[in-house]
C-alpha cells in the first residue's frame, strides 16, 4: 500500500495547488509470473489478471485511494510495442535473435545515469542465460519469443510477447508523451527497470529527458528484510484493513518521508489508529457553538502544511501540522470557544493527504451483534414504559438506529435515569460501539 498511498497523496496535493495532473497507472497483465501463476491455477492469464485487477481496485477503494485518470493494460498496447521495437531495430539500438529482440545497451553512452552505475561494473556481474543469444550480457529483452502453451501475439519476428520494460515505456509514451513530468515507483525499480525504460524510450524518440523528475519511495520492511510475497512475510492490504482503519494506515505511511524505508510494526500501527481516532473525534464532535471572541488562526496551519509538502512532499511535517491543529481545536472546545472554521480547515487539509475522518464502512457495525443488544435494550425500555428503538430497520438504516439510540440515551441522562442510560451504553459497548460523553454531547466510535 505504501507506494499507492504516497503517489495518490502527491497527485492530490498537486491538484490542491492547481496543477493540471494526468495520472496514469499501468497494469502489467502479461509477464513470466502471471503465466506461471495462471498455469498453477489452471486458468487463463486473462482470468488471473482480471482477478488480481479487481482485487486491487477493491483494496484501493477501501484505502480511499482515488482511481487513476488512465489505467491501461499492457495487452492493450501490443501494436504500439511492436512499433517501438521495430523503430529501435531501424535505429540500430536493437537486434533480433532467434525470434526475440534485444536492446543494445552499449549503444547508449549514458546508460546507468539514473542508478549511478558504470556499464563496466554492471557488466562484470551480468551473464547470459541458457537459450539466450545476446551480443552482450547487459542487453535486455524487448520482445520475447513465445514458448509452447504461452500467450503470444504475431510480430515481424514471429509469435511472442513484450518484455516487461518495454510494456511500461509503450504505455508511458502513448498516454503521457515523449517527456513525463514525474515517474514514480519503489526504490527496487531504479535498476534495472527504470534504467531500461530511460534507455529504450530516449533511443526511440530521440528526445531527452524521458522523465524530468524521478520519485522513488522506500520499501516496507519486516524487521531488516524487505516485505515481499517471495520471502513469506507479506501482510496484504486486506489483512491490514481487518485490524486498522484506512486513516490509520495513511498516518502510518505518511509519518515518514516517502524516500525512507518503513518498518512494519503492530505497535506503531496501533499508535497510528489512536491518532486517527483523535482526529476523527476532533472533526466529528458537535461544534461547541461557543463564543466567537477569539478564533483559531487557521492560516498558520495551512501555511505549515503547504511549506512541508512543498519541501519534497514532507508528509511527516504535514501530518504534524494537522495534529497540532486538532490539539488547538480541542483546547478551544474545552474553553467553550468557537472552532467551526478550524474544523473545516482540518477536513480540507486532511483530504489532501487522503484522510476521511471516518470509520471504515465495511468494519463499522456488526449488525447481528447490534440487533441482539438492541433487543435487550428494548426490553428494558418497554419495562420502563419508554419508546422502543426500531431494531427491524437495522439492515438498511443502522446509522439512523444508532442516532436514535444516542438521542434516547441523552434524554434518559437529562431525566437523571442513569441506570437505563448506563444500560444502553454497556450493551452497545458489548456490540463494539463505545459512547463517550463530552461537554458538547455524546459521540460514538467503534471499539478496537
Amino acid at each position: 500500500a505504501m507506494s499507492y498511498i504516497i503517489f495518490d497523496v502527491i497527485r492530490r496535493y498537486l491538484r490542491y495547488r492547481d496543477y493540471r495532473v494526468k495520472y496514469v497507472q499501468n497494469v502489467t497483465d502479461i509477464d513470466d509470473k502471471i503465466i506461471d501463476r495462471a498455469n498453477k491455477r489452471n486458468i487463463s492469464t486473462e482470468e488471473l489478471a482480471e482477478i488480481f485487477t479487481n482485487s486491487f481496485k477493491e483494496d484501493m477503494k477501501a484505502l480511499n485511494i482515488e482511481p487513476p485518470d488512465v489505467n491501461p493494460r499492457a495487452t492493450e498496447v501490443i501494436p504500439d510495442i511492436i512499433e517501438i521495437v521495430q523503430g529501435l531495430i531501424d535505429r540500430g539500438y536493437a537486434y533480433e535473435s532467434q525470434g526475440s529482440v534485444y536492446f543494445r545497451v552499449r549503444n547508449v553512452p549514458d546508460y546507468g545515469k539514473l542508478s549511478h552505475r558504470s556499464l563496466d561494473s554492471m557488466r562484470s556481474g551480468a551473464r547470459i542465460e541458457a537459450g539466450e543469444e545476446k551480443e552482450d550480457p547487459m542487453d535486455f529483452v524487448l520482445w520475447k519469443a513465445s514458448k509452447p502453451g504461452e500467450p503470444d501475439w504475431d510480430s515481424p519476428w514471429g509469435k511472442g510477447r513484450p518484455g516487461w520494460h518495454m510494456e511500461c515505456s509503450a504505455m508511458c509514451l502513448k498516454f503521457l508523451g515523449n517527456t513525463l513530468d514525474i515517474h514514480g515507483g519503489g526504490q527496487d525499480l531504479v535498476f534495472p527497470h527504470h534504467e531500461n525504460e530511460i534507455a529504450q524510450s530516449e533511443s526511440f524518440t530521440g528526445i531527452k529527458p524521458f522523465v524530468r523528475y524521478w520519485l522513488h519511495n522506500g520499501m516496507v520492511q519486516m524487521g531488516q528484510e524487505k516485505m515481499s510475497k517471495s520471502l513469506g512475510n507479506l501482510i496484504t492490504i486486506k489483512d491490514a484493513l481487518v485490524k486498522y482503519s484506512a486513516d490509520a494506515i495513511h498516518i502510518f505511511v505518511l509519518s515518514s518521508h516517502y524516500r525512507s524505508p518503513l518498518t512494519y510494526s503492530e505497535e506503531i500501527l496501533e499508535a497510528a489508529e489512536r491518532g486517527a481516532e483523535r482526529l476523527r473525534q476532533t472533526v466529528n464532535n458537535p461544534a461547541s457553538g461557543g463564543k466567537a471572541t477569539r478564533k483559531i488562526d487557521t492560516k498558520q496551519y495551512r501555511k505549515r502544511f503547504i511549506e512541508a509538502m512543498d519541501d519534497d512532499f514532507n508528509t511527516a511535517q504535514a501530518v504534524a501540522a494537522l495534529f497540532d491543529l486538532a490539539r488547538e481545536i480541542n483546547r478551544y472546545d474545552s474553553e467553550g470557544l468557537e472552532a467551526v472554521e478550524a474544523r473545516k480547515t482540518m477536513v480540507e487539509l486532511g483530504g489532501v493527504i487522503g484522510l476521511t475522518f471516518k470509520e471504515a464502512e465495511a468494519l463499522q457495525i456488526d449488525i447481528e451483534s447490534l440487533r441482539q443488544k438492541i433487543t435487550s435494550i428494548n426490553k428494558q425500555l418497554m419495562e420502563a414504559h419508554l419508546k422502543e428503538i426500531p431494531v427491524d430497520r437495522l439492515d438498511t438504516d443502522a446509522e439512523d438506529v444508532l442516532k436514535e439510540l444516542m438521542a434516547t440515551r441523552n434524554e434518559l441522562r437529562k431525566d437523571e435515569k442513569w441506570q437505563l442510560a448506563d444500560y444502553i451504553r454497556s450493551r452497545l459497548d458489548e456490540a463494539g460501539i463505545a459512547m463517550e460523553d463530552t461537554p458538547q454531547g455524546t459521540v460514538r466510535r467503534r471499539k478496537r
